[in-house]
């Protein structure tokens, strides 16, 4: 090679370096063209895979409110129960199926790996159309404290679960005739130490052997259910219309698992197989709804109007296996207690931690646990009423934050990019938030009806 020729490049080189740097100053680096995707940002700890994500979500919708289905039922008759279990799963799943679309679609965007309920909400505002933009706080507080206010809820109902249970064994074996009051005042006794306890790891245990309980209290139910049931021409197969409020609330309440949602797709390794059919989400939809459809019509068709807000308070009481399931159901309520409590606690916590010293914040997060136990038992022993706290939260927070913020956020998000045609997606969110106000309003009306006459 020649000394010009070492010293002068090649042109094919000139051209090609000169090409590369006109492709780099008008579209960023080769890294910028490259789609982003979000599962590949995330942390390692994110690695549950798809069957660990479906057993997430049916650990998570097979709780309390199964066996609060022949409630639901009760309202409704066998017929309508059972069209409307349906109906109410196909429209949760649709909500879910939005909500989480929405948010992968806006981590791609936004290019952020993952996104939870609350972030959701704040950033498809803070992208939106400019005169809704001033709502993202808003958006942002009412799905944080509408989660919060749904698991602290639930925590209510626990509380009068265990205390009923209790009540019922000791009645049958010649205990003090206490009210069901005093047995919810009696459960601070195990929940003030409990939920002290801040590291989940602790309870990571008891929360194991909890699933396994769980399901053989289920399955005793079930037992009794399904041994000499009576004839179903025994049974309402349709009630009078002003009990599908409190079926839609007591549904809405057992079914919607919408809290776990976000946080498990957000831990899939393959977060794509959330979605779609069959897909992740729609296969534990399906399984829950076959699921409490089941439990909801054999419990009715056996206790009929006598069915109470938990299957097992309609067990027996002088049998040793229905003893036996009541006792399993009301430990399991008391270590799932302390794990539901997280949520409340830190949607306060998170509001205050900044206004405290932080030599302080042991004692104020003992001191703040504290005061919500109190609370929730207080709550309890106020209203002993099982029924009234399910419709109550179901009608309230679980139609807002599983219903009307899914269909409001895709409407929010997809505004002036692709709203199908005839903008069917704005008629079809409009119908979901009409259902989901017209469920909040009947629902809390009919419960405060019922608070009223205690």
């Amino acid at each position: 090679m020649t000394k010009e020729n070492m010293s002068t490049p090649p042109i094919r080189d000139v051209a090609d370096a000169y090409s590369s740097k006109v492709e780099l100053a008008c579209n960023g680096s080769r890294e910028d063209l490259e789609p982003y995707v979000p599962s590949e940002h995330r942390p390692l700890a994110s690695n549950t895979s798809s069957f660990g994500a479906l057993a997430h979500l049916l650990k998570a919708s097979l709780g309390s409110g199964v066996l609060a289905m022949p409630l639901a039922f009760k309202s409704a008759g066998l017929v309508v129960g059972s069209i409307g279990t349906i109906l109410i799963g196909f429209i949760c799943a649709h909500a879910i199926n939005i909500l989480v679309k929405t948010s992968q679609q806006l981590c791609v965007e936004a290019k952020k790996p993952s996104l939870g309920y609350a972030e959701t909400c704040e950033l498809v505002f803070q992208n939106g159309p400019k005169p809704i933009q001033r709502f993202a706080p808003f958006a942002r507080e009412l799905a944080d404290w509408a989660l919060g206010l749904t698991h602290m809820g639930a925590c209510c109902v626990y509380v009068v679960v265990i205390a009923e249970s209790f009540k019922q064994i000791s009645d049958v074996y010649g205990g003090p005739s206490w009210t069901v009051t005093v047995y919810c005042a009696m459960t601070l006794v195990i929940l003030v130490p409990l939920t002290q306890i801040t590291k989940l790891k602790y309870l990571v245990p008891f929360s194991a052997l909890a699933n396994f309980v769980w399901l053989g209290s289920i399955l005793i139910s079930l037992y009794y259910c399904l041994r000499d049931p009576p004839k179903v021409s025994e049974r309402n197969l349709a009630t009078s219309i002003t009990g599908v409020p409190n079926f839609i609330s007591t549904s809405l309440f057992a079914m919607e698992g919408i809290g776990v949602v976000m946080p498990v797709e957000n831990e899939m390794i393959k977060p794509q197989h959330f979605l779609g059919c069959p897909g992740v989400l729609n296969i534990s939809m399906v399984i829950v709804v076959l699921m409490y459809g089941f439990v909801g019509f054999s419990g009715y068709l056996k206790y009929g109007d006598e069915a109470r807000g938990s299957l097992t308070l309609n067990l027996p009481q002088d049998e040793i296996l229905a003893q036996t399931a009541k006792i399993l159901v009301a430990c399991v309520m008391v270590l799932s207690f302390a794990l539901i409590y997280y949520v409340p606690v830190d949607v306060i916590w998170r509001r205050i931690q900044d206004k405290i010293p932080a030599k302080n914040h042991r004692w104020s997060i003992a001191g703040l646990r504290l005061i919500g136990t109190l609370l929730i038992v207080g709550i309890a022993c106020a209203v002993p009423r099982l029924e009234l706290f399910m419709e109550l939260v179901g009608a309230v927070c679980l139609s807002t934050m599983g219903l009307l913020l899914p269909a409001v956020t895709e409407t929010v998000w997809r505004w002036g990019k692709n709203l199908g045609p005839c903008y069917w997606i704005i008629w079809k969110n409009a119908i979901i938030s009409l259902f989901s106000l017209i469920a909040m309003v009947s629902g809390v009306a009919y419960s405060i009806i019922a608070i009223l006459e205690i």
